[in-house]
């Protein structure tokens, strides 16, 4: 057998083998998304929260939201927890638009009309659901792709003079074309000088190019993946088409932005790219495309992301226990049936009917704070993925604050109380102006005395009764019960105290205010000294009788 025929098969057996891998590659990515349809999202190390923050914040200078939930807010609720069980995306297009989605979001019925068509259409159309998410599966992650900053900065990305890497990457071509022409040895010499320049002038450039080139790969692959997309009879197929005409053409230039991997074929063609500036070139022609199309390309990204959070929300919906579609209303007032905290192994389902300001009441770890989180976290699902955790909910068009773990802020040197009364501010001026709000405050004003902390607490609630603001209070202090049930409604939680099982909860809501002493029981079931446990229930009972408490001294000491 002559040689070149061997080195041919053996290169046509290198060709077969990386198409038997992409294939079996494809295969098994296929197998992984319908594995994966209907289950928990698996904890992934990508999609960090500092990347999707960042995406985020660079996207609202474009894009105008009517409401947002603010950090406190998404921190009090526990919101990237929440985040990671809806996050069942592929891409960092989809996983980007979830977040920015619980974030903000309109006091309007049209994203969650489009959302809503979307997750019929995939419930309708399982396999078409299927190719969209495997497509995205196959674009991937990557955090810190700056897009979003592409997309709103594309005037200020520019590497240098474009005509310049054209004619260094033209140069070898023109030097080879000349070696017919030219003598030999002068156009050899500037052959090789030509090409030992442009390596060099890449690798000085390199630090800037590498994040440059990062970013555009994964504009460019986004794009070849809409594309695909776009082949599907999806309620959003004519308006991807017609957002991609103007930049489908950048696909193209995918070779120069493809992954890298370490072999040594990899290296070769870096050196070829370097040595003709293909990159330089690519980014370019790309970048230029990108500004003079510069909304189609926002739109296409828009476009990729609202599929893919709506399967993930579909997802979300079937594996959760109990989800519905919320109601919206024009009352400011919040009903529900079996609300639930989505992030408990075993949560307590409990109804809500939230028509005026509540006080919830009960002791340490009987379950008004989960009741009052609960709340919170389906309202704010309700208003920005059109899904509350609940047999049925109903509430209106709002904005959505909370005040609960406040703690010490060491950089500004607030004091928990300082940090506490900055945090209900917030709260305060956004109902001053006229807007709609649902407030969940957590132990208001825990930070200062019992006297000051009752007298400023029923002072704010009392102000919001005028305003179209509802507030959700969770509170140990019994007094504001009484003071304000002319303006709250009244619910509590109760622990269960026995000397065989001590404390226990059954975590189920009852109406009017929390009137145990379970806590002074408690005393006696740990057996605490008989004197301390006796003087407690007398100073208590005192207070019952008296509404003070009285001075303590020889005389009135209990037997």
């Amino acid at each position: 057998m002559q040689p070149q025929l061997v080195v041919i098969g053996f290169i046509l057996l290198i060709i077969l083998i990386l198409v038997v891998i992409e294939i079996y590659g494809r295969i098994k990515l296929k197998k992984l998304v319908q594995d994966k349809w209907g289950k928990l999202p698996r904890s992934q190390k990508l999609d960090q929260e500092a990347s999707l923050n960042d995406a985020r914040n660079k996207a609202k200078a474009y894009r105008t939201y009517d409401s947002e939930i603010d950090d406190i807010t998404w921190y009090d609720l526990d919101g990237i927890a929440v985040f990671d069980q809806i996050n069942a995306t592929y891409s960092s297009v989809g996983s980007e638009a979830l977040y920015q989605r619980l974030r903000n979001f309109n006091l309007t019925n049209e994203n969650q009309d489009r959302l809503e068509s979307l997750i019929q259409y995939y419930q309708e159309n399982p396999t078409s659901r299927e190719e969209i998410q495997y497509q995205f599966a196959y674009l991937g992650k990557k955090d810190h792709n700056h897009v979003e900053s592409y997309l709103n900065e594309t005037k200020n990305q520019e590497l240098g003079n474009t005509s310049f890497f054209v004619f260094l990457g033209i140069l070898p071509i023109l030097l080879l074309l000349t070696l017919f022409i030219l003598p030999k040895a002068i156009t050899v010499l500037l052959l090789i000088g030509s090409m030992l320049f442009n390596v060099i002038y890449y690798r000085a450039k390199k630090e800037a190019l590498e994040r440059e080139l990062a970013c555009m790969s994964y504009l460019v692959r986004s794009i070849a993946t809409a594309k695909k997309i776009a082949k599907v009879a999806t309620p959003f197929q004519s308006e991807l088409k017609t957002n991609l005409k103007k930049i489908v053409s950048i696909t193209k230039f995918g070779i120069s932005f493809r992954i890298k991997s370490d072999s040594e074929a990899e290296l070769f063609f870096d050196y070829i790219s370097m040595m003709f500036m293909l990159p330089f070139i690519s980014y370019h022609v790309v970048l230029d495309k990108i500004i003079h199309y510069e909304h189609e390309a926002k739109e296409v990204w828009r476009l990729l992301g609202e599929l893919e959070v709506a399967a993930a929300v579909l997802n979300y919906r079937i594996y959760m226990p109990d989800t519905c579609q919320p109601i919206f209303t024009e009352e400011i007032a919040v009903d529900g049936t079996e609300v639930y905290h989505p992030l408990l192994a075993t949560p307590v389902p409990n109804d809500v009917a939230w028509t005026k300001n509540t006080l919830v009441t009960g002791s340490n770890a009987s379950g008004k704070s989960t009741y009052v989180k609960s709340i919170a976290i389906s309202c704010m699902l309700a208003s920005t993925i059109n899904t509350a955790l609940a047999l049925t909910f109903s509430l209106p068009r709002g904005h959505i604050l909370t005040s609960m773990a406040v703690e010490d802020d060491i950089f500004e040197g607030d004091s928990y109380f300082i940090a506490e009364i900055k945090s209900v501010k917030r709260i305060l001026d956004l109902v001053e102006k006229g807007e709609p709000c649902l407030c969940f405050i957590d132990e208001i004003l825990k930070g200062t005395n019992t006297i000051e902390r009752i007298a400023a607490s029923s002072g704010m609630i009392s102000w919001l009764q005028p305003y179209q603001a509802l507030a959700f209070v969770a509170t140990h202090d019994i007094e504001l019960t009484e003071i304000l049930k002319e303006y709250c409604t009244n619910v509590h939680f109760e622990e269960q105290v026995t000397k065989e099982k001590g404390v226990t909860f059954d975590y189920l809501l009852r109406q009017g205010p929390s009137t145990s002493r379970n806590a002074i029981q408690l005393l006696q079931v740990l057996n605490y000294p008989h004197e301390v446990v006796n003087r407690a229930k007398a100073e208590a009972h005192y207070f019952d009788a008296h509404r003070t408490w009285q001075v303590i001294n020889g005389k009135n000491q209990p037997d």
